[in-house]
């Protein structure tokens, strides 16, 4: 195995490999002792996420080996734990009660383990080289074509690559010899319906174009070969589902679901890339290497062969049943709902599968550290678009949708409030229920400044607006599922152009003089 982006040349093989990888780096402890996959497991990594002495602060964040400002931030935050304290690593239950088969767990989160299944020393490298493909221009003539070669080249070089066979077809179950209850699947939080599937790459096809479309949706386990598929109103397989419907209300359509591959691929149902975009092509840009897929055993679809687990099977459309209730992230159980119906017909498995997995709840949970990342690496896809956004925040307590924040370089009155309905417009941006732009100086990054500088340049009648829309199926605060409001603060300076007459007043900070004089003088005062 070799790091691309720390010298080597190849990707991770597979999940195995990166488990090994961790491992050597310190990122990785086996547990041998047998624990329970309902309820104890989840307790265990709350105690390695927030252990016990660290204060909320402390326990914000895990910095690692991060770069930058942000990452010396979450450096120092982690480093301040008390002595003693358990390290906040990956777990791999090696005897999972009821299974023989190990649970990998809290596999990303950190900031360094993020770092590591990217194959960087900063994510800030993953934003550049997705950055510099961005910037690719229409070639204007003979000399800029051929300069554009390379680039191209490596592009097509991403695409899938179909194999024969895999890793993933070591082991196949059909008919009655299928059981989820094989493999060690948790049950998370006390109230939950039951055991949950919460890291799976669930595969389908768009019925009309026959594109893939790669999602990750929690999975209920109802018997050993029924699971729930909560595809939430605004999701790739829920639509999907809804134009299948449309054509045949008694049909049903093929899917299958991964369970663990290299990292790359397993995040790459998170990414939130345009929806023409296949997911396995950007997951080989990522690691700079095609993935190799192979067919399944019992529909058309194909799956990631270096899968660890895979389960092939249906979906009827015209069949619902009740789903939930789970704890989410948002630290709230998401309520009982009526969902499509996945039943399996089959399943792969590697000879000594492990069955990937995570927890969520109360944040910072290990979703939180893969949304930061791909907070980082997408910042260049929104700078793009709107060139003047200098920087995007999303605090671990604002679970992702609930709250961002937005630095501007402001040319223009209103500007504010172009970029809050520009970010309403964006993918799963839609979902954002309070923005804050603030000024380009501030550095969002430091929750108190923001607050003082958001605060100070407010007044709340004139500057904060509501909008109506789309809003997250898990928001329960909502006055309906899937629709509510959404609120923008324009925490700029305000200027003339925008009917504020009064002066602006400067910042305090002490001139450059004075500083230096005391500076010089700082060993002889004695404090």
């Amino acid at each position: 195995m070799a790091i691309g982006g720390l010298g080597g040349e190849l990707a991770y093989r597979d999940l195995q490999e990166f488990v090994k990888a961790l491992e050597k780096a310190g990122e990785l402890k086996r547990v041998r002792a047998e624990v329970d996959p309902v309820l104890e497991i989840a307790e265990v990594v709350q105690r390695v996420c927030r252990p016990a002495g660290r204060s909320e602060k402390k326990n914000r964040l895990d910095g690692g080996g991060a770069k930058g400002e942000e990452g010396n931030r979450l450096e120092a935050l982690h480093s301040s734990g008390q002595a003693g304290v358990t390290k906040n690593v990956a777990l791999l239950f090696e005897k999972p009660k009821g299974s023989r088969y190990p649970v990998l767990i809290n596999t990303f989160g950190s900031v360094r383990r993020m770092e590591l299944a990217f194959e960087v020393d900063a994510l800030d490298e993953v934003a550049a080289r997705i950055g510099g493909f961005l910037k690719m221009e229409t070639p204007q003539g003979l000399f800029d074509k051929i300069k554009m070669l390379p680039k191209l080249a490596e592009l097509g070089s991403f695409f899938p690559k179909s194999v024969k066979d895999g890793d993933c077809k070591e082991i196949i179950h059909k008919g009655a010899d299928v059981n989820l209850f094989d493999f060690p699947i948790l049950k998370t939080w006390p109230q939950d319906g039951g055991r949950f599937i919460t890291f799976p790459l669930v595969f389908t096809r768009n019925p009309e174009t026959g594109k893939r479309n790669v999602g990750m949706y929690r999975m209920q386990v109802y018997d050993e070969r029924t699971t729930g598929m909560h595809w939430q109103t605004q999701k790739h397989g829920a639509e999907h589902f809804r134009r299948a419907r449309a054509k045949n209300p008694e049909g049903r359509i093929p899917v299958s679901v991964a369970i663990g591959a290299d990292p790359a691929v397993a995040l790459a149902g998170m990414l939130p890339i345009p929806p023409d975009l296949d997911e396995m092509m950007f997951a080989g840009f990522l690691r700079r290497e095609p993935v190799e897929m192979v067919a399944c055993e019992t529909n058309d679809l194909e799956v990631p062969a270096n899968a660890e687990i895979v389960l092939e099977g249906h979906v009827n459309l015209n069949e619902m049943r009740t789903e939930g209730p789970f704890g989410d992230h948002t630290g709230f159980y998401s309520l009982e709902g009526e969902y499509p119906v996945f039943h399996i017909e089959c399943i792969t498995h590697r000879k000594d599968p492990i069955y990937l997995t995570t927890v969520v709840g109360p944040p910072p949970q290990e979703d939180f550290y893969m949304g930061y990342a791909v907070e980082r690496v997408f910042l260049p896809v929104m700078k793009m678009q709107y060139p003047e956004i200098v920087d995007v925040a999303m605090p671990a307590e604002g679970i992702f949708h609930n709250l961002m924040m937005v630095a501007i370089r402001k040319s223009y009155p209103g500007h504010a409030r172009k970029i809050m309905n520009a970010i309403w417009s964006l993918g799963q941006a839609m979902f954002t229920k309070v923005i804050v732009v603030v000024d380009h100086d501030v550095d969002i990054h430091n929750y108190s400044e923001v607050v003082w500088k958001a605060l100070c340049a407010l007044d709340p009648e004139r500057d904060v607006q509501f909008s109506l829309g789309p809003v997250d199926t898990l928001d329960h605060a909502q006055r309906m599922q899937d629709y509510g409001s959404k609120m923008g603060v324009d925490a700029t300076r305000k200027w003339k152009s925008e009917g504020f007459e009064r002066p602006w007043p400067d910042e305090i900070v002490m001139d450059a003089g004075t500083k230096a004089r005391v500076e010089a003088l700082w060993k002889t005062l004695g404090i």
